[in-house]
This record gives C-alpha cells, structure tokens and sequence, in this order.
C-alpha cells in the first residue's frame, strides 16, 4: 500500500516527457508544460520563468545534442521552500560541423545566461548516458 502512494504522489509531482528532435517540438514542449503547470497550480510569476527555462533547455538539446532528449519537471522539497525542478537530458554533444540552418546568429547564445538569471540553482551533469541540465525555480 505504502508503494502504490509513494508511486501516486510521485506522478502527481513529476512528469517526463520525450523531446522529438524536429522543427516545432520547443513550442509543443511548452504548451504541455503550461497545462500541466497549470493543473499544479503553479502561481504566474513561476509558471512564466519556467516555460522561458523550459524553452532554453529543450532549444539547447535540439540544437546542441543527439536525439534522444527528455524533459523532466519535479517538485524539490529543502529549507523551508519548494522549487520547480526542470531538466533536460540528452544523449551527448552533437558532432562537429553539425548545420545550424534556421538559426538567426542574433538570436544565439544567450540560453545559458536567461537560465542563469532566472534560476535559484543550476547545472550540469555528466553521466554515461549523456548530458543533464537542470535548473530549479523557488516558491513559497
């Protein structure tokens, strides 16, 4: 009994969900993660950051990365406060010389620094299977 509550309340505050390598999958990503966001009834001011974050970390995979990607949103419970946890794992840095066509060079390169301004922590891990970039939001 203990289990199957400890697996509700964990999909009740997680969600995973693949990030296809294909044109449209960063706006698709962040409609999925406003409704749910919404069903969490996250406050606006998280929810925004938070689909900004969303949308740097799953560019970053697509256009950075090998497939597959995978994004995961959790709730991380310390001192006091909870955070939105949003992470982003792929499959390891892309081959050099990999084509960058659709992206406008002005508009390139400022993922890392929107994530840094709006997160309480972040960072990267490297593990075998890949790369995981994480950032987390604080609430109340």
């Amino acid at each position: 009994m203990a289990a199957q509550l400890n697996t509700l309340l964990r999909a009740a505050y997680e969600h995973v969900c693949p990030v296809p390598p294909v044109a449209g999958a960063v706006s698709a990503v962040r409609r999925r993660v406003a409704m749910l966001l919404a069903d969490w009834s996250v406050c606006p001011e998280i929810v925004e950051d938070a689909l900004l974050v969303v949308s740097e970390l799953v560019t970053n995979a697509i256009v950075h990365a090998r497939p597959p990607a995978e994004l995961r949103l959790s709730w991380v419970r310390g001192d006091g406060c909870r955070s939105l946890r949003i992470e982003v794992s792929d499959a390891g840095a892309a081959p050099a010389g990999r084509s960058l066509l659709g992206i406008d060079p002005d508009e390139h390169g400022r993922g890392e620094a929107i994530v840094h301004a709006l997160a309480t922590r972040h960072g990267i891990r490297i593990h075998p299977g890949g790369v995981t970039r994480w950032a987390e939001l604080g609430t109340t």
